[in-house]
């Protein structure tokens, strides 16, 4: 079906006002100079910097995690977090059109659709008079417009459909939908650059988002229905993935969570990351601290910086560690389930059992010194008791004689009742929507992403990286599609290329499979690219999206796609037709 559609007055606006922004534009290319680097540079800097607010957690990023199974959102100890029931309702599949955090989702990401518009309008005419430099910037603008409306067909089911401000939106479904973006990527993957890293869309970027369209194509034409996966789209998906296996301009991370550090934007693993080297004043640490404790000072040099117990793993999520290693601690087992940072006292917690029977007095042995540019928590999926810095009555940390920070079991100081009643930031497996379950305390943990040593406030901005693709994703990727045509050993292979590939802690380097299918590729994806927004895509690709888990048991397949917000629906209602909400709502 083909549309034409208003999109909503709060995009409408956005179309309007492009070039007011308040992001503060630096030169973004500085092989440019004079007032081609600033028109250049001024075009696409608002719809690079818009990418923080898309894929911030209560916008895009949070709509993808928290209807998956591998987060909850509780409203913790009935103070924190209920936001209006999103977050419940979200987790439960009991969307509506006018969910805020389906609302924010939907906004900010065609605000950002709208602004790679604004800028191809500024670019077009600069490149038809043959400016080279503006050409190059308009084909990162059709490709970065492309993957902003392939995240929309993944979530709503349609894509925007706009060439010109002037213009009514198209509105594409279905196969209407894959063709028109695999076009805007097959324009631009022979002319686009591959050499200006991973900030910016490029050769290699643009192959990745022709395999994730052609591994997904099933369900996009059939979104409801049992995906038909045609060996013509894996076959695409093989030949794209190794477009970029075979360039030999990447290679995966021996230390699994440098990805997510300081620096990661040379990682040579990082195929398109948002860039958040203070080129942008947008940048956010969000996917860092959201699920963090409350009572946790990640960088003590910023006393400000803390955690804000949101979401975390679920213990169904956290079953499918320990299924896969059995009697073995996955901690022990898999380098990307967990990277210990803090020095604890191996004689005050000898295991995990321990985390649960601290001193009732603590010793002059339950703490050690460090200086707090230093600190490193711990990392990965966080269990019991976390040990960091502590403030005192006077809110200064607790230091040692020699001035550094005392480092010790954290104290609960967040939530209300019984959420202070356990005295440490003690993390527990069960986690679910009771009073109980909803404490500040509950549920293990993701700290996947560093707390910026290089930012300015350690909190509220960060100079990491969101990391968008990257090598292991292809290997799976392509992984996938061998094995859905018929290759299982070609699929072995590269599922055990990355799990193998982190040697960095080489204790911890998961042993190769022996075999491996879908369950277990799915399990495998959910091992490396936890947390990182492909939850629910995958869970909807292998058929579990309509699976039970904690506080989830709705089973309507409608819930695949989620409603197009009301607002929307509403700022097109003058034109019959033109915007059809979604089946089931």
């Amino acid at each position: 079906m083909k549309n034409k559609l208003i999109i909503s007055s709060l995009v409408l606006v956005s179309l309007l006002t492009w070039s007011c922004t308040d992001l503060e534009e630096e030169l973004l290319d500085e092989s440019l100079t004079g007032a081609q680097a600033e028109v250049i540079s001024g075009a696409i800097a608002p719809a690079y910097g818009y990418i923080s607010w898309t894929w911030r957690h209560t916008n895009y990023y949070g709509l993808q995690l928290i209807p998956s199974d591998e987060a909850i959102l509780p409203y913790r100890g009935g103070t924190d977090w209920f936001d209006g029931g999103k977050f419940l309702a979200a987790h439960s599949h009991n969307f509506t059109p006018t969910n805020d955090l389906v609302a924010s989702g939907w906004n900010e990401l065609t605000t950002n659709i709208s602004r790679t518009l604004a800028a191809i309008e500024v670019l077009a005419p600069l490149a038809d008079e043959g400016d080279a430099e503006a050409a190059g910037a308009l084909y990162e603008m059709k490709a970065l417009r492309a993957y902003l409306n392939m995240l929309l067909l993944d979530s709503w089911g349609i894509v925007l459909k706009k060439e010109s401000s002037e213009e009514l939106s198209e509105v594409l479904r279905t196969q209407d939908a894959i063709d028109y973006i695999e076009s805007e990527l097959l324009s631009v993957v022979d002319v686009i650059n591959d050499d200006k890293g991973p900030g910016r869309m490029s050769r290699s970027a643009v192959y990745g988002f022709l395999a994730r369209l052609n591994l997904n194509a099933a369900v996009y034409r059939d979104p409801y229905g049992t995906p038909n996966f045609t060996q013509a789209d894996m076959d695409q998906v093989i030949t794209y993935t190794s477009n970029i296996i075979d360039s030999g301009n990447f290679s995966l991370s021996p230390e699994y969570f440098e990805l997510f550090n300081d620096e990661n934007h040379s990682n040579p693993e990082l195929i398109f990351a948002l860039d958040q080297r203070g080129v942008l004043t947008q940048e956010h640490s969000r996917w860092a601290y959201w699920s963090i404790a409350g009572s946790m000072f990640p960088r003590p040099e910023w006393p400000s910086a803390d955690g804000t117990d949101g979401p975390a793993v679920t213990s169904d999520f956290y079953q499918t560690w320990v299924d896969a290693y059995g009697d073995v601690d996955p901690a022990d087992a898999d380098a990307r389930f967990y990277q210990k940072n803090t020095l604890v006292p191996d004689a005050q917690l000898a295991d995990l059992e321990g985390r649960e029977k601290l001193l009732e007095t603590e010793t002059e042995d339950s703490f050690y010194c460090v200086q707090d540019v230093a600190f490193e928590m711990d990392r990965g999926i966080l269990r019991g008791i976390q040990w960091g810095p502590r403030k005192g009555d006077d809110g200064q940390f607790l230091t040692c004689e020699d001035g550094t920070i005392k480092i010790l079991p954290v104290r609960q100081i967040k939530g209300n009742g019984p959420s202070r009643d356990i005295g440490y930031v003690d993390h527990t497996l069960e986690i679910d929507f009771t009073n109980e379950g909803s404490l500040h305390n509950t549920g293990y943990r993701a700290s996947k992403y560093q707390f910026s040593r290089t930012s300015p406030n350690g909190n509220g901005n960060s100079s990491v990286d969101l990391v968008l693709m990257r090598l292991a994703e292809v290997y799976l990727m392509r992984a996938e599609a061998k094995l859905r045509n018929g290759d299982a050993a070609g699929a072995l292979a590269d599922v055990n290329v990355v799990r193998t590939s982190r040697t960095a802690r080489p204790e911890q380097t998961p042993d190769p499979l022996t075999a491996v299918d879908t369950d277990i590729l799915f399990r495998e994806r959910g091992f490396e690219l936890y947390w990182e927004g492909f939850r629910r895509g995958d869970q909807i690709r292998f058929g579990k999206y309509e699976d039970t888990w904690t506080e989830k048991t709705d089973t309507d397949v409608n819930h695949r796609l989620f409603p197009i917000p009301q607002s929307a629906v509403d700022g097109a209602s003058g034109i019959d037709g033109f915007l059809e909400q979604n089946p089931g709502y």
